[in-house]
């Protein structure tokens, strides 16, 4: 208990502006418990699960229990979207992704990421905007829709053309959610840096809409790296600064690739430096 003198302030114990998160795909090939231990030892504010083949990961009472048992919350729910992951809830998109919004809201978790549809889900994909507005109206749960990158990025007569959608993209009707327009967005660093897009200028597109950030790093190789926070070519550090001082109310989270290290020692360095990348450029020097 802390006794307080007359007259002076008594410390407050000091709450990140900015929670930053744990995915669960950080993790992987180990399943979503090891997100939970791992963001309880290292000092994650929380975790965001990666629905997808682990049947923990589908299951809201067994998050839940993990939850508790590691004082970590659950910060967002990523909807199964994934090619691997069609058929985890159900064989229908719609469902995939209310079932998303359920469990959310079931876990305490303000938001859940989705991608953009497929190509080839057409029905899926003309509702698909409909189906997000009416979810967070009457959920109160964002649905914030993330930024992919194409099969083929733009050449640069594309870009010459300001055409961000060229390329031969797998999404309809781009992979920049922006093109379509949405209430909230998330906005992932290593898709941007796949799709040769500057991320700066993309999270000026989604404005106030930017709810979640999955900060990650890349080369501008056209494909998903999903690099640590400051090894590729990627303004993390800026995209880190921009959110700290403007007024952001959502999460980061650390969404990274740590599928090489050897040992669990290796994986849980990584993770704890790209935990202290994300604080040191998020908060402002404090006095």
């Amino acid at each position: 208990m802390t006794r307080e003198t007359p007259g002076v302030a008594t410390p407050q114990p000091h709450r990140p502006a900015v929670p930053v998160g744990l995915s669960s795909a950080s993790v992987w090939p180990q399943p979503v418990r090891a997100a939970f231990e791992m963001a309880a030892d290292l000092g994650y504010d929380g975790v965001e699960v990666m629905v997808w083949a682990d049947a923990t990961s589908q299951d809201v009472s067994a998050l839940s229990r993990l939850s508790e048992q590691h004082g970590v919350p659950v910060l967002a729910v990523h909807a199964p979207c994934l090619l691997i992951t069609q058929r985890v809830w159900s064989s229908e998109p719609e469902e995939r992704l209310r079932r998303a919004v359920v469990a959310a809201s079931e876990l305490g978790a303000s938001t859940v990421v989705v991608h953009p549809p497929f190509r080839w889900q057409r029905r899926y994909a003309e509702a698909f905007a409909e189906l997000v507005a009416s979810l967070e109206e009457t959920s109160g749960i964002r649905v914030a829709v993330e930024n992919m990158f194409p099969v083929r990025p733009p050449n640069s007569w594309d870009r010459l053309r300001g055409n961000r959608a060229a390329g031969l993209s797998a999404f309809r009707p781009s992979p920049d959610p922006t093109e379509t327009g949405f209430r909230h967005y998330t906005l992932d660093v290593s898709h941007a840096a796949a799709a040769q897009s500057d991320p700066l200028e993309l999270m000026r597109r989604m404005g106030d809409g930017l709810a979640h950030v999955h900060l990650t790093d890349g080369t501008g190789a056209p494909r998903d790296e999903h690099l640590l926070p400051g090894h590729g070519t990627q303004p993390c550090a800026e995209v880190c600064t921009t959110l700290g001082s403007g007024g952001y109310t959502g999460a980061v989270i650390i969404e990274v690739n740590t599928r090489k290290a050897r040992t669990a020692d290796q994986r849980a360095a990584q993770l704890a430096e790209a935990l202290l990348f994300a604080r040191l450029h998020l908060e402002p020097l404090r006095v």
